[in-house]
């Protein structure tokens, strides 16, 4: 019986960088993986898939740049799945090598087969007809998530999809359902509006990720609305079904989708796609015979050192829950290492930071307005809108914004959200900033390139000083 100082079970973000973490560290380590790729959900049908998507429906489409060249301006006119989803499997076969070659560079074995627990120290992995017991001094649970899917919505897998499934439909719908904005159903409604497509976005709360900046969130929802897309606010659907269409209806099959909602209103359109939360991987790895358990969600709780109620056993990544994104998952995974093994490190939750691929993109890391004002820290914001920036106009992207939140008396940066092209690597300068305990004059005295994006915490910077001495 094979054993090991850490035994990983899942080779997504959290599991590929706590193997490395401890192979670095000279430690014997094995990966278990079930499906016969490496990368996890992040690589093969998350992250990855939707973000190569995105690209080529940016790139396709030339939506990015109707501002400059106009409306009608594209590569192409018509588009089959096939041509956008060309450069995803491009893109997923790259990333599975390189992570499969990471983790063969480091020493990490990877066995193929369903694991599951036999007790806190050893798992019993599945290949078929083939069994494998191994021990580990320590494992790490990095099993991931997959789409809820709650027994009342019928999925087809061609009418009613997932969040993976949407990825795999045969033709581009006409007009598509969405329940659900969250960052998964906002990010594919977004793109199928870029596409064309007639989307309708249904959300229970008041707003789209209510975790964001206010004003952002606010500033993306008027972009979705402006780009024609509906979005059913404060609603819950509470039937989906697969109908005829009525006569004079227009339909590729006969066959059209509705949505009853609780307010009595019904929505049809030619897909739906249910993106309401996500399911842990969990039931499959018999965690009762480690004395382990997970919550109604597949989750399980873990201290801020990522251990389980079991000191050898810990958990990372999506499977933990929020905030759920392939970023901080790969930070969860190796902090779990760095803890097993007597590593020092430090972790700073609140500078973790926030990207949302919708179109147009978000990003945002430290404190939110609301947060402040309810905590009743004293603050100002800056603002800089790409408009007022040479490279925004160059792009196109006339309707992005930066916002600097800075503390009223120590002038220190508290928070950074941006929306717009580039959103998600601009946002870096500001973490680097706030972890470095900066202020807002380090950005008021500091020459950006001209032109760029960065400017725009220049301009943000001078906005917020001006506010500061009421000039």
């Amino acid at each position: 019986m094979p054993h090991y100082d850490l035994c990983c079970i899942g080779s997504g973000p959290a599991g590929q960088r706590a193997a490395i973490q401890a192979a670095k560290l000279g430690k014997r380590v094995c990966v278990v993986e079930r499906t016969e790729v490496v990368g996890g959900v992040a690589i093969n049908t998350g992250t990855i898939p939707s973000k190569a998507l995105r690209e080529a429906i940016l790139h396709l489409t030339g939506f990015a740049h109707r501002a400059v060249f106009g409306e009608s301006y594209g590569l192409k006119r018509e588009f089959t799945l096939e041509d956008l989803t060309f450069w995803c499997q491009h893109v997923i076969k790259a990333e599975n090598e390189v992570v499969r070659s990471a983790l063969l560079r480091n020493g990490v074995e990877i066995i193929r087969g369903t694991g599951e627990f036999g007790d806190p120290h050893t798992v019993l992995v599945i290949h078929g007809t083939e069994y494998t017991h191994i021990t580990a001094d320590h494992i790490l649970i990095s099993t991931g998530t997959r789409p809820a899917r709650p027994e009342n919505i019928p999925f087809d897998n061609t009418h009613i999809v997932d969040a993976d499934g949407i990825l795999r439909l045969n033709k581009l719908p006409r007009t598509l359902l969405v329940v659900g904005g969250g960052v998964i159903g906002t990010e594919y409604a977004s793109m199928m509006q870029a596409l064309g497509v007639k989307v309708t976005l249904i959300e229970g709360r008041q707003r789209l990720m209510d975790f964001l900046d206010p004003e952002v969130g606010e500033a993306l929802q008027y972009h979705l609305r402006q780009a024609g897309m509906t979005l059913r606010l404060g609603e819950e659907v509470t039937r989906v079904e697969v109908i005829d269409a009525p006569p004079g209806a227009r339909s590729a099959d006969g066959k059209l989708v509705e949505a009853t909602l609780a307010s009595g209103k019904t929505i049809r359109g030619d897909c739906l796609l249910y993106a309401v939360g996500r399911q842990g991987c969990t039931d499959e790895l018999a965690l009762s015979k480690a004395g382990l358990s997970a919550d109604a969600r597949g989750r399980i709780k873990v201290n801020n050192y990522f251990q389980t109620q079991q000191p050898s056993i810990y958990a990372a990544g999506d499977v933990i829950g929020f905030p759920a994104l392939a970023s901080t998952s790969m930070e969860q995974g190796r902090l779990a290492a760095c803890h097993m093994f007597g590593l020092k490190f430090e972790h700073v939750p609140e500078l973790l930071p926030y990207g949302i691929y919708s179109i147009p993109e978000i990003s945002m890391v430290g404190w939110t307005e609301s947060q402040l004002t309810e905590k009743d820290v004293p603050y100002e914001a800056g603002i800089a809108n790409y408009r007022e920036i040479a490279r925004g106009q160059l792009l196109g992207d006339i309707m992005g914004m930066l916002k600097l939140l800075v503390h009223q008396d120590a002038r220190t940066i508290l928070g950074v959200h941006c929306i717009g092209t580039g959103a998600t690597e601009l946002v870096h300068i500001g973490q680097a900033v706030i972890a470095l305990k900066g202020t807002v004059d380090y950005f008021v005295n500091t020459v950006f390139n001209y032109p760029t994006l960065a400017e725009c915490y220049k301009v943000a910077a001078l906005n917020a000083v001006n506010k500061l001495a009421h000039v």
